[in-house]
């Protein structure tokens, strides 16, 4: 029989039917080796003459072995990727709930802009005569951040959070600097993400923790407790990681102010309030802001990125190289500190080679554009109801720390009413994998036992939501039901079985090695 899903299935235990092929494979679904395991030696998909090179200039360092790539013909390695390309999980192909991420839909008009001509056909080192256009772009998209942060400047080379961080917190130290302060401690609340606690140190600055109060916000009073002359700074996000809106912004920013320091806010959950709240009305003196994930371009598989950082009108000075300018002669580049001293600048530095990620730029203005103010608003609009849709319908049957009051753009839920099942938060996440959705993020925010972040995001529909929530009902009807067996060994119908993830991370096998050659039999 079929089940709803059109899965094979027994009938009676509704698991999947052990069919074993003649090939390996299942259907569509392909056991596809390795690549270097399908090479063979001398082929090529391309034929190359043989070169006489007749002056070595590597200084006798040139390759004497073979390169070790693998041999194939064209046909063979399309159909490898495309293969590969099957297992993967994407946004396009169902809901992606996972918390804290905004794995939201990505526009193709957006794709086809940023595949025009004359954005990603450039090069970052021609004339800056022949890109007047990407740098009237880039100015664009500057504007409209500042307009809907309510912040006086931007800078738009950091290439993606944790670097906005970084960059932000080398501004707040440039201007401790200026003042002749050299303050030594970031508060950071406990529910933070991890990047802000590393990003502290990384810059040069001890961390100390601010705890959160019963309703999942920081608290005020103990953070109030630990302002002094060495804090340089507070890293708060907002919404939190609880998928909540810290409500006392502006209590802490008076109380940060009066003691000199600055408030810096980790800025990868705008999507739920851009068009709605202006930070620079909160009293935020600095904020990165994710493009790939408010405006297009959902992240993943490494990039790409960028994570421009607003700034208040006491750290607009300090920001980095390089600016653009316009002047007579049209849009240029501020490239070194002598002419950024002559407008008045006094930049700590630069964050990267060149100028931040063009084609991420594009989609993120496409995606302004398109949707205009009423647009972006209601995009948090719905990503708060969608959010709220997952709370309301689950917390019935799953245990929701802050369940009494409405969330933000994500639901969080712990592992409480999973006590004595023999179920845990992995391995529901790993039957969601049967279930044909990528698991919710686990285990984070670490301040709430065995959590569950689902983030579903604005783009999806209330089918999309009922028919995840379904799922969830059911998971958790089975966990409650003794069916441990369902959970402990899943995922069933994936490519690959549970992996022992603990040992993969500290013993990663990082490079293939071919077979040894077997023996040869004794004559």
């Amino acid at each position: 029989m079929m089940n709803k899903q059109g899965r094979a299935t027994t009938g009676s235990g509704g698991h999947h039917m052990d069919i074993e092929t003649i090939s390996g494979d299942r259907g569509l679904d392909h056991e596809e080796p390795l690549i270097f395991e399908l090479g063979r030696a001398g082929k090529c998909g391309v034929d190359l003459p043989d070169l006489e090179i007749k002056h070595d200039r590597l200084g006798g360092l040139r390759r004497r072995g073979q390169i070790g790539l693998p041999g194939l013909s064209e046909p063979e390695v399309v159909r490898h990727f495309v293969r590969l390309s099957r297992k993967n999980y994407a946004i396009d192909a169902g809901l992606y709930p996972l918390g804290s991420c905004t794995m939201k839909h990505n526009p193709r008009l957006n794709e086809k802009m940023a595949r025009l001509p004359g954005f990603a056909d450039i090069h970052p080192l021609q004339p800056v005569s022949t890109v007047q256009g990407a740098l009237a772009l880039i100015e664009e998209l500057a504007f409209w951040l500042k307009t809907l942060t309510n912040m006086p400047a931007v800078a738009m080379s950091p290439k993606a959070g944790a670097h906005g961080e970084q960059c932000g917190l080398k501004t707040i130290k440039a201007a401790h600097k200026a003042r002749g302060e050299k303050r030594s401690v970031i508060l950071v609340p406990e529910s933070a993400h991890g990047t802000n606690p590393a990003t502290a140190a990384l810059v040069g600055y001890t961390v100390e923790e601010v705890p959160a109060n019963e309703r999942g916000r920081v608290d005020v009073e103990a953070l109030k407790a630990k302002l002094g002359p060495h804090v340089a700074a507070v890293m708060l996000t907002n919404p939190n990681t609880c998928g909540l809106f810290e409500n006392d912004m502006r209590a802490i920013a008076d109380a940060v102010h009066k003691a000199g320091a600055y408030f810096y806010c980790d800025g990868a959950n705008f999507n739920a309030i851009v068009g709605k709240v202006r930070p620079g009305d909160l009293g935020i003196d600095a904020m990165h802001i994710n493009l790939h994930k408010t405006f297009s371009t959902p992240h993943g598989g490494g990039g790409p990125g960028a994570g421009p950082v607003v700034l208040s009108a006491a750290l607009a000075p300090f920001a980095p190289l390089p600016l653009i300018v316009h002047d007579a002669g049209g849009f240029r580049l501020v490239e070194d500190k002598a002419d950024a001293k002559a407008r008045d600048a006094k930049p700590f530095g630069r964050m990267c080679a060149f100028h931040g990620q063009m084609g991420m730029f594009v989609r993120a203005l496409a995606y302004m554009i398109s949707h205009g103010a009423d647009g972006l608003a209601q995009v948090a609009e719905d990503a708060v109801l969608n959010a709220n849709y997952i709370l309301a319908s689950l917390k019935d049957v799953m245990s929701a720390p802050f369940g009494k009051g409405p969330c933000m753009h994500e639901a969080l839920f712990d592992d409480t009413f999973l006590k004595d099942t023999g179920v845990t938060t992995l391995d529901i996440a790993k039957a969601l994998i049967d279930e044909g959705y990528h698991p919710m993020t686990m285990y984070f925010p670490l301040v709430v036992h065995g959590a569950m972040l689902i983030e579903p995001t604005e783009t999806e529909s209330k089918r999309s939501l009922d028919e995840f929530v379904a799922v969830m009902r059911g998971l958790v009807e089975k966990a409650k039901g003794n069916d441990k067996s369902r959970f402990q060994g899943a995922p069933f119908l994936a490519p690959r079985r549970r992996l022992d993830e603990t040992a993969a991370a500290r013993k990663p096998i990082l490079r293939w090695t071919p077979p040894a050659p077997k023996a040869q039999a004794a004559e």
